[in-house]
């Protein structure tokens, strides 16, 4: 008992130390947020836009798909540009030709080297130089950066209104025609995307750096890395090295075995208990899973097509009724309920067990209610971002009912509180089944720990809810990054690595004192990294030097605990040899074997190569990103949640022999397709942007003539082998489940 009073007070403390930060600096971002003033005036007097105009713009690209159309300050989807960094350099271009023309009579490529420096001396100025006034809370803009305001909008007009001249730029970009058909709104449209660039080119009022610490690269304007970025990115690499060394150091001193190994019993017992009537009805939310992701690959198959085919698939013109934007919504936020609903089936199965093997009164009903909550849910936020992307939506209800715009949390608000109200029935159940099995005597070591991550996972999506439709966007990102990073990648490590220590525990394949220590040793790792290192997404987005420094700080020792999940795979793999029982459920225990695999490369190898703020300064928005979230996302809670399917699947059916051709083709077939996805082509195309980003700045890495060269549209097409390959192998399992799902409890499934 010292061991683990030891272990909590780590845990409590670096909670305590860990939030304290996050909130901190929280407060600093709202105090630090590029201002949105009043008016932007020209020299005369004119008024430009006014900070209503560009809330109004900000509204008008969430109705589009927001971050699913291209990016801002880099967060978002990667075919279209990031309408930040395309926006500014077009708009110095044309200052610069407009200059070349008033003093030189001509176009600024004709000029020589001497009269381009000059002009570009004089852009530097006019674009760093702050003329935001505090007293009268607006900025003043010289004639000539007007001038080339408007026919960047002019540009951005034609673009988003359905000119025919631009016809192939949208569809090299996946755009439908007409995407924005109000010509009042896309006006509001161009003057949030001007705000952005502004931000992202005019220097803070008290420094040397951009609003967005000088993101994007872009050399018209020198626009390069802070001192600070360079700084903080040795400084992580250090911490990395280090944090893995003392890892090492204090796994191999102070790490204890059992006095012995606990004995395995001759039958499963888990198996000794008699199913529930809630543990019986979780079969639908199996079928709920698979049929997500079965949706989620094919929509998800879709969406890279029209990367190389923009606005059709394969001759047919599906753009007007299908739109890119509209499937990369479905595609991610398919891929996000049938994990989340595995993690919740996970929970349900496990609460009668806690509960020595009986349902309290209703819990059937609730689950049931529960279950038909979610697919409300899902159908409702599918059909308004339908509705909000077609612009059949009405403005006003977007936000409400359509789509949000922000990536992975795109669903209309009331879908979003629809769905946090079902986390909160989720965890009503869960403690119904946790807290009476409290009052009980014995060790309540890890029961305490598992049902501090249950409340956690209810209580913290409520992050989603502080921030509205015009909340400023550096305010929405953090608060957004709450629910992507903190959220998923804390709490649900916490309850996956806690479920699974319970699991194995109540089959008797580890002692209680091993799982609680194990649990509780990795909660205080997982934390220690991961609240803090939320801020590694928040570099550019408008925060300062402190807040760099803090995520780039913890970001790295977030990957310290993934780069020995080797001795975790290894463990979780010698399982399936303890006793004759466990070859029932061999195949969930390999899935619980890539998930350590995945979770090293994935999340730790491939997140840390964004993670130092001199990389991402580069590759952010990028699809070295993509490359990261897939391996992360799939490859980490994909499996996860898939493990958990078969393992409750074998369970509430317990005759069920999984069919071994299936489940091996599921397997490998899931396992390469994934690294050839990876590895033959996000990751080269990746590379290829990145070395253009650092030469030539980003709006060039993802300007329609790098992304349409030869080498990338075939870099694109090779990545449907790993597709197609992924996709046998996630059509197997799910016919494994479906098979299972739909047999009779009594009776066994042969294998051939």
């Amino acid at each position: 008992m010292r061991e683990y009073k030891r272990l909590w007070w780590a845990l409590l403390g670096v909670v305590a130390v860990t939030f304290s930060l996050l909130g901190y600096y929280g407060t600093e971002i709202y105090r630090e947020a590029p201002p949105i003033p009043a008016a932007f005036v020209s020299e005369s007097g004119k008024v430009l836009t006014t900070e209503e105009q560009i809330l109004d713009g900000q509204t008008a690209w969430q109705s589009v798909g927001g971050m699913q159309l291209g990016s801002v300050w880099g967060h978002g989807a990667y075919q279209a540009p990031d309408w930040t960094a395309d926006w500014l350099h077009r708009e110095l271009v044309s200052w610069l030709n407009l200059a070349a023309e008033d003093q030189f009579g001509t176009a600024y490529d004709e000029l020589n080297e001497q009269q381009q420096h000059m002009l570009r001396y004089d852009l530097k100025k006019d674009y760093r130089t702050n003329t935001y006034n505090t007293k009268t809370n607006t900025v003043s803009l010289s004639s000539r950066r007007m001038q080339a305001i408007a026919q960047t909008s002019d540009y951005y007009n034609a673009l988003f209104g359905g000119a025919a001249e631009l016809q192939q730029t949208r569809a090299n970009y996946a755009m439908k025609e007409v995407t924005l058909p109000s010509a009042e709104r896309r006006a509001r449209l161009n003057e949030f995307f001007f705000w952005t660039a502004w931000a992202a080119s005019t220097e803070r009022l008290d420094g040397n750096a951009t609003y967005t610490n000088n993101w994007p690269h872009e050399p018209l304007i020198d626009n390069k890395p802070t001192t600070e970025n360079i700084v903080w990115s040795l400084v992580s690499i250090v911490l990395l090295v280090a944090g893995i060394g003392a890892l090492v150091w204090a796994w191999a001193f102070l790490r204890r075995q059992d006095d012995e190994e606990p004995i395995v019993p001759k039958t499963d017992p888990i198996l000794s208990f008699n199913l529930t009537p809630s543990q019986k009805s979780l079969g639908k939310y199996l079928f709920l899973i698979v049929a997500l992701f079965t949706f989620q690959i094919f929509v998800g198959a879709f969406t890279a097509h029209y990367t190389v085919e923009g606005q059709g698939f394969y001759g047919v013109q599906t753009s007007e009724w299908f739109p890119y934007s509209l499937v990369r919504t479905w595609h991610i936020q398919s891929a996000l309920f049938w994990i989340a609903t595995g993690f919740l089936a996970a929970g349900l199965f496990l609460a009668p067990i806690i509960n020595g093997g009986e349902d309290p009164k209703f819990q059937k009903l609730g689950v049931d209610v529960l279950f038909w909550a979610l697919v409300l849910v899902v159908v409702g936020s599918f059909i308004g971002q339908y509705l909000a992307i077609a612009q059949i939506m009405p403005p006003e209800l977007n936000f409400w009912l359509g789509h949000q715009g922000y990536e992975y949390i795109d669903l209309g608000r009331l879908w979003q509180i629809g769905k946090f109200v079902g986390i909160l029935l989720w965890l009503v159940l869960m403690m119904r089944c946790i807290t009476p099995t409290l009052n009980k005597e014995g060790d309540k070591n890890l029961l305490v720990l598992f049902m501090l991550s249950v409340i956690a996972i209810g209580l913290f999506y409520g992050a989603g809810f502080f921030y509205g439709e015009r909340t400023h966007i550096s305010v929405m990102e953090y608060w957004r990054w709450w629910i992507v990073h903190l959220w998923v990648e804390g709490f649900f490590e916490v309850f996956a690595t806690t479920a699974l220590a319970f699991i194995f525990f109540n089959m008797g394949l580890v002692s209680k004192r091993m799982a609680t220590v194990a649990s509780l040793a990795s909660a205080s790792l997982f934390m220690l990294g991961g609240v803090p290192g939320t801020f590694h997404h928040l570099y550019f987005s408008g925060t300062t030097t402190p807040v760099m420094a803090v995520g780039a700080t913890f970001s790295a020792l977030e990957v310290v605990p993934l780069i020995v999940l080797g001795h975790e795979a290894w463990e979780h793999y010698k399982l399936k040899t303890r006793a004759p029982w466990m070859e029932n459920v061999k195949w969930p225990i390999m899935y619980f074997v890539a998930v350590a695999f995945w979770n090293m490369l994935g999340a730790g190898v491939l997140g840390f190569m964004i993670n130092p703020p001199i990389a991402l300064y580069y590759i952010q928005g990028l699809n070295t990103t993509a490359t990261h979230a897939h391996a992360a996302l799939f490859g980490v809670y994909g499996f996860l949640a898939l493990g958990f399917t078969l393992l409750i699947l074998r369970y509430i059916r317990p005759h069920l022999k999984f069919d071994e051709g299936l489940m091996k083709t599921s397997f490998w077939w899931m396992n390469i397709g994934l690294a050839l996805m990876l590895f033959t082509s996000l990751l080269p195309v990746g590379i290829i942007q990145f070395i253009a980003s650092a030469s030539e700045g980003l709006w060039y890495a993802r300007s329609e003539a790098l992304m349409q060269s030869d080498t990338l549209v075939t870099l694109r097409w090779v990545r449907t082998i790993g597709d197609v390959v992924f996709m046998v192998g996630a059509l197997a399992v799910t016919w494994q489940v479906v098979k299972g799902v739909f047999s009779s409890p009594e009776k066994a499934v042969k294998t051939p």
